[in-house]
Order: C-alpha cells, then structure tokens, then sequence
C-alpha cells in the first residue's frame, strides 16, 4: 500500500514499504497516486537527525522504566549511578528499546556508533529498524538525546529522494530557522523502514 507523506508546505513523499517511491509537491503526487492513503502533517518534512552519541546513550546508559520511577526516576542513568544497577540482557534490551524510543520522539532516525557489544542492545537497534552508520572515535562531549542538546552542530540525515530508505521526520514548525530556535521537541512524527514509529498526540 503507498503512503503520502505531506506537510503544511505542499511537499509530499511517497512511501512504498520501506523505500520512497516519489518525491514531489502534494498535488502532483496525490494526482499520480490516487487510491494512496495521504497523512498531512503540521510544519515540515525533513530527512531527520542523525545522533551521535549511540553507543553512549544505548550501552553506557540505563533507561528506567516508568514503574522503577520511584526508586531511580526517569532520568537517564550514567556513571556511578548506573555501576549501582544489576543489569541482565532483558533489562539491557528494555532500556535500549525505551532509550531508543526517545531518539525517535525527537526526530532521529539514525544513530552514529560503534559496533555494539551488547547482544541485547544491538537486537533492540535491529528490531527498531533506526538507521545505524559507523562513525570514527568517540564525541568528547556530553551525550544527548537531544540533537540541539549538545555543543556540536545536530547532524541531518541525508536528504530524502526516490529510492531512498523511508526515513524522516516531521517538525511542527514554519521553517528551517524555527526548527533552530525552538528544537527537536517540536517532532510531531518519525517514520523508519516506512513504518510510523512515533506520532505526537
């Protein structure tokens, strides 16, 4: 089944599986595809981000649970904080899964790492179907989930065209600038392998 993708500019993809079939403006898509069911979307499409810091925020770092929240908060854990942890693969994998969760909520759509080490990790990365790409030595900085939220530049995925892999994001804000000033929280949807995998309610 095709899928358009449209936002309040008129742009449009196209989405067949997990590829993008078209890109173009809404009127013409939707003329050339007919029966396509169309999602509008408020603000701009973009390719999405690309964050950096994936081994740091899925291995080097504890996702609670909502129901731990009393006992360790809903913050993310690092450091001594999280050697206090008893960690086992199905903990590692949930955590992943949320942490990762998280990501998608502010618009990225692939991480930059090393090869993980972490079986359970690196299933909860597969399972999820965001992008991975290598990446040479590891950022000094501070990791964040957030791709405004640290001192390097956020890092955008590469530009969404037919043929490409279905992945993308869609920021309720007028432009390119606004989506600067006011950051990734304004991510209203992220699409991976062509596949809805976070929507704002």
């Amino acid at each position: 089944m095709l899928t358009i993708h449209a936002d309040s500019r008129g742009r449009a993809l196209v989405v067949q599986g997990e590829w993008i079939a078209a890109v173009g403006s809404l009127e013409e898509l939707a003329a050339a595809h007919p029966r396509a069911r169309v999602r509008t979307w408020p603000g701009i499409l973009t390719p999405g981000f690309v964050n950096v810091y994936g081994n740091e925020l899925l291995e080097q770092t504890y996702h609670p649970d909502p129901r731990e929240a009393d006992d360790l908060g809903t913050e993310p854990l690092t450091g001594e904080a999280l050697t206090m942890l008893v960690l086992d693969d199905t903990r590692w994998g949930a955590s992943a899964r949320r942490g990762i969760q998280r990501m998608l909520a502010q618009g990225t759509v692939t991480v930059a790492c090393e090869p993980f080490r972490n079986r359970a990790v690196k299933d909860a990365v597969r399972r999820s179907g965001i992008g991975t790409t290598g990446r040479l030595g590891r950022p000094g900085d501070v990791p964040s989930l957030d791709p405004f939220g640290s001192a390097r530049p956020p890092m955008t995925a590469i530009e969404r065209q037919q043929g490409s892999a279905a992945r993308f994001a869609v920021f309720d804000v007028r432009d390119e600038a606004e989506l600067a000033e006011r950051g990734a929280g304004t991510c209203v949807a992220t699409v991976v392998a062509g596949r809805l995998v976070f929507r704002r309610r």
